[in-house]
């Protein structure tokens, strides 16, 4: 089964898109490449619970098991040693990453407290966009009487854009809540 948001990019984001910024050809007009949802627990105290605890919330969020990531050097200040499990990430592509991103965008964010947009001015350069997450809660499958610990991540959005403002008017057409308040000073 087609994901809804895959549909709604076929049919009214593409030729949004192709309109405003004059695509002459379909496979010009930006898309989603791939979500990257990733985690860090070094800074717990219990990292080995912390980690399988940010693991098992990041299976039932995302559907898909995440990898372990892993510190690349030893850093004496913070008691971390090479190769130490620190983290974990989750990459999606395909059907999962359109599910994934529309449970972002239309249950997800809209469940943050006084939430009054994303900041636009967290894209890479490049055309993708980080945005943090400071806690899971914000996710529908996640059960808050069975959380232990709060855990943040990072959602990053790859898409085939050239640019920034790209991007943004991609994200914009699947209905990624930008705020106004966040603009840069001209």
């Amino acid at each position: 089964m087609t994901p809804a948001l895959l549909t709604e990019y076929r049919e009214k984001v593409v030729p949004a898109l192709k309109a405003k910024q004059g695509y002459k050809n379909v496979h010009q007009v930006p898309r989603l490449d791939k979500v990257v949802v990733n985690t860090s627990v070094a800074s717990a105290p219990d990292v080995k619970a912390a980690l399988e605890d940010a693991k098992k919330e990041m299976e039932i969020i995302t559907g898909q098991k995440p990898s372990e990531t892993r510190a690349k050097e030893s850093i004496s200040n913070f008691k971390l040693r090479e190769g130490q499990p620190i983290g974990a990430k989750v990459t999606l592509r395909g059907a999962r990453m359109y599910e994934f991103m529309e449970r972002l965008i239309k249950l997800s964010l809209p469940r943050i407290r006084d939430f009054r947009g994303v900041s636009p001015r967290a894209f890479d350069g490049h055309g993708n966009y980080t945005l943090g997450v400071k806690d899971q809660s914000i996710f529908p499958e996640i059960e808050l009487d069975k959380i232990k610990r709060n855990i943040g991540f990072d959602v990053t959005i790859v898409t085939t854009a050239k640019t920034d403002a790209e991007a943004k008017a991609l994200l914009a057409e699947f209905g990624f809540p930008f705020s106004d308040r966040h603009k840069k000073a001209a």
